[in-house]
């Protein structure tokens, strides 16, 4: 079973860091729950497919330099986790956030994007 920290990783690199789309939906399912709810300032979506389209729609809409990287350290335990991020250039961030997390059965069931003003 992922830990929390583990999990962090996934959906930041795995997922929302990936423009591949095939490999990109193998981390959606070996990372969140079915039901996984995504809530960033936008919308919220319920569901693995519903949160593809969102990873998808971010990364189709960037130039192809932009990545996210992590930035500082994560915090998580058993059950919740949280990981500051940049997105744009390496060393020249457009966006700023934060990733929030909880984890049942060793998966993303909730996952709470917040932005920094």
């Amino acid at each position: 079973m992922a830990t929390a920290r583990e999990l962090l990783l996934a959906n930041l690199r795995d997922v929302f860091g990936n423009r591949d789309a095939v490999s990109r939906r193998r981390a959606i399912d070996e990372t969140y729950a079915d039901d996984v709810e995504f809530t960033d300032p936008e919308e919220t979506v319920v569901g693995r497919d519903a949160l593809e389209k969102k990873a998808a729609s971010l990364l189709d809409g960037a130039p192809a330099e932009f990545v996210f990287a992590e930035d500082g350290i994560a915090y998580a335990d058993a059950e919740m986790g949280a990981q500051s991020w940049t997105f744009g250039p390496a060393g020249n961030p457009a966006a700023r956030g934060i990733d929030l997390i909880t984890v049942r059965d060793g998966r993303i069931s909730v996952l709470r994007t917040i932005l920094a003003e």
